[in-house]
């Protein structure tokens, strides 16, 4: 697997030179996707990636893996998430759920052993979805044009830096040595594209144009969160 840092540097590069280049991608009509024509080449690989690679050691990992253990596994990584969604429910001013996000963590590390068993969500302590992307936009930063990531997908300028945040403050980033980073790195990678399975059949079912309709539910999901579930009424008719 790729080491982090050199691919956080490449990525750190690749986003500058599409803000600052007007010749990234062919403009179009659509004000929220101007680089439709290199978003839908990057969407093309990714969905070539995923058919020869990523799908096929996620249905092995499925079929091999018992569903008791891949729910441990899930709930492991799910406890490692909770830590960062408490630091972004801080910096967004929300300490109840940030505390509450904190309790999460406590309690899964130590009753629920290391993380293995979600005992905290039978507790009442509300599990939550922050990022990094989530909390720029709660200090203003406009969304920026669409722009799909090679391997990760969709996403925007403001979320792409988001997801560099979100990189530098994953505890697994620091995790050592390197050969065990990556291969848990990998593992998290794989149970969440397994997961990913059933929602996948509905977008297969129900959309004509693939591109098109992930980019809109992207856009719906992300206004969704950033506004807690309750987005201003002009955010829903867009």
């Amino acid at each position: 697997m790729i080491a982090r840092q050199p691919y956080l540097r490449l990525m750190a590069v690749a986003l500058l030179l599409v803000v600052t280049s007007g010749c990234a991608a062919r403009q179009n009509g659509n004000p929220r996707d101007p680089w439709e024509g290199y978003n839908r080449a990057v969407f093309s690989f990714n969905e070539g990636l995923d058919r020869a690679i990523i799908k096929p050691v996620a249905k092995g990992y499925e079929a091999v893996v018992p569903t008791p253990i891949n729910t441990i596994i899930t709930n492991f990584f799910s406890n490692i998430g909770d830590v960062l969604t408490a630091v972004n429910n801080l910096l967004q001013g929300k300490v109840r759920d940030s505390a509450s996000d904190f309790s999460r963590v406590v309690l899964n590390s130590t009753l629920g052993i290391g993380g293995l068993i979600d005992v905290a969500t039978g507790m009442t302590f509300e599990k939550h979805d922050e990022d990094f992307g989530q909390t720029f936009a709660r200090w203003g930063f406009g969304n920026g044009p669409y722009f799909v990531l090679p391997l990760f997908g969709p996403s925007t300028i403001r979320d792409s830096f988001g997801l560099l945040a979100d990189w530098q403050s994953d505890p697994l980033t620091y995790v050592r040595p390197y050969v065990l980073r990556d291969s848990v790195t990998g593992l998290r990678f794989i149970d969440t594209r397994a997961d990913l399975f059933s929602a996948e059949k509905v977008v297969e079912a129900g959309a004509i144009d693939k591109y098109a309709y992930l980019r809109d539910a992207y856009f719906q999901h992300r206004n969704y969160v950033i506004f807690d579930g309750m987005p201003p009424r002009e955010e829903e008719s867009e």
